[in-house]
């Protein structure tokens, strides 16, 4: 999302004005935020409509849109204190998202009975999320946590930190990087995911992890 200047900022001169704000600067404002809201209304919608798709390429890419997206929103206090806005309303919530999808634990789909076979109705096949899915769904965790406090109280509810934990000890090198990035997000100015993060003997797990032998060693100084 790239946030230009409204033809109405163009012909304005603050220069001009006087110290007091007039009627005419105060609709320009307005027109500023109003802009501004649909434009990471429609972020949201277009990123998050990808990223609940059933095939990973298509995930990656709602991902990557909002990654860019958040990256545009930190540029400024004004869509930051918008886009915390936008997760106060359901449909518009990323963290959710990313662990219903791309950050999900999938097991084998076992068929539990054969109705399906009898019915009109397919049955919904997922597929499994790749690594580079899996790493940017983490960049994306991190980034909405920094800009949303209140988006580490919803990790919480979807277990971030047993999931986290598990994939900072099965995942390559690429999700493990991320992984301790959105970790420190997470766990920053929140109680909850502390406890939880010390019930899951998270430093013993980051421990042994900096001492692999076969650990890459930047991994292991974002260990230190």
């Amino acid at each position: 999302m790239y946030l230009k200047t409204p033809f109405w900022r163009d012909r304005s001169n603050p220069g001009t004005q006087d110290d007091s704000q007039s009627p005419v600067e105060d609709l320009v404002n307005l027109l500023d935020r109003q802009r501004l809201y649909r434009e990471i209304s429609l972020a949201l919608r277009t990123g998050l409509s990808d990223a609940r798709a059933e095939f990973s390429f298509l995930r990656v890419r709602g991902l990557r849109r909002i990654l860019k997206f958040l990256r545009s929103v930190a540029e400024c206090d004004a869509t930051i204190n918008l886009f915390i806005h936008s997760q106060s309303i359901p449909e518009l919530q990323v963290v959710p998202v990313l662990f219903e999808h791309s950050l999900r634990e999938h097991e084998d789909q076992n068929v539990a009975s054969l109705d399906h076979i009898f019915t009109v109705e397919p049955l919904g096949i997922t597929s499994p999320s790749t690594d580079g899915e899996a790493a940017i769904a983490l960049r994306v965790l991190e980034g909405c946590c920094l800009l949303h406090r209140e988006s580490t109280v919803l990790a919480h509810k979807y277990k971030a930190i047993p999931v986290l934990m598990n994939m900072l000890s099965n995942r390559g090198v690429l999700e493990q990087g991320a992984c301790l990035d959105a970790l420190i997000s997470i766990l920053l100015d929140s109680s909850t995911n502390q406890m939880e993060f010390e019930a899951c003997n998270g430093i013993e797990e980051v421990a042994l992890l900096i001492r692999g032998k076969q650990v890459d060693e930047n991994l292991r100084l974002k260990c230190g």
